[in-house]
């Protein structure tokens, strides 16, 4: 257990997290590395593409159907996918009910209490990441998850989850040991992407681990619920995935203490990378045809 790699990947709604995540494990298990995925987003999306499926009944709705967490058994949650990968879905309560933490821990301590953790290399935990609210730091608060990779873009609303989640993780890193181990860069093909990503990274005191180029290939392998790796192996992209991977695998230990910026800075990055113009309050409101005229 103590060579027991245990991360997670966080990042912003809607941007390729989970996709993200299941292709660089997808890389991982190629490796032969043994993983176990646990989901811990609502939409319990985090697996489909390891198990070709929609999406997996999760450990709440089965607990719910059960009687009580107590009644499952570890077969009626865990499912085994693509080479071999073990993946479970946490599940959450109803939109606008409940924490959805409360399924997240529920799930963490029924899987070691019933040896899902077992001759496994990684347990990566898959993290909604615009709410850094108690129920989605769980798996930080709790000291599960001791590296964190954000998946973020050059888009301001992504740096900006970026940022807060490096918040969250620096109010758990003295008293558990969770570190940011990177960011991971998911291309949008936006303006400076690269040179805003790396910076942000410098400025919260970690590194740009990858940037992933925009491929229409992870769309078609998403149609088809597969990973890339597993649709087209061959191609660029998984080549971009397995040098993820084996950065990841790398960077056993080198995780830091994130040093999060104001929002003020995070405008300054954009100021000073030209996004935005120097700030200069007469055009703000100002639309494209208003600055032509």
């Amino acid at each position: 257990m103590s060579d027991l790699r245990q991360i997670a990947f966080y990042g912003k709604g809607g941007i390729g997290k989970s996709t993200t995540s299941q292709n660089t494990l997808a890389a991982l298990a190629e490796m032969g590395q043994k993983i176990l995925i646990v989901g811990c987003d609502p939409k319990a999306d985090s697996t489909r593409l390891i198990l070709h499926a929609k999406a997996q009944d999760t450990v709440l709705s089965l607990a719910a159907d059960a009687g009580s967490v107590e009644d499952l058994e570890l077969e009626d949650v865990l499912k085994v996918g693509y080479r071999d990968i073990r993946c479970v879905e946490s599940g959450g309560p109803e939109p606008g009910v409940g924490c959805a933490g409360r399924g997240v821990i529920t799930s963490i301590n029924f899987l070691e209490e019933n040896g899902a953790y077992d001759g496994v290399d990684y347990v990566s935990y898959d993290v909604l990441g615009d709410v850094v609210c108690g129920g989605f730091a769980m798996p930080i608060r709790e000291n599960k998850a001791q590296e964190i990779y954000i998946v973020m873009s050059g888009e301001m609303m992504a740096m900006y989850a970026a940022n807060n989640i490096s918040k969250g993780i620096l109010k758990y890193a003295n008293a558990g040991g969770v570190r940011l181990g990177g960011l991971v860069c998911n291309e949008r093909q936006t303006d400076k992407e690269y040179e805003l990503a790396d910076a942000l990274a410098k400025k919260l005191g970690t590194s740009l681990i990858h940037f992933i180029p925009r491929d229409n290939v992870v769309q078609h392998a998403e149609l088809r619920r597969m990973t890339v790796l597993e649709y087209d192996p061959e191609s660029k992209q998984a080549g971009e995935y397995r040098m993820l991977a084996q950065k990841i695998h790398a960077n056993k230990g080198n995780g830091t203490i994130p040093t999060p910026i104001t929002m003020d800075e995070l405008e300054d990055l954009l100021l000073e990378f030209g996004i935005m113009k120097k700030e200069d309050t007469s055009l703000i409101g100002k639309s494209a045809a208003d600055l032509a005229a």
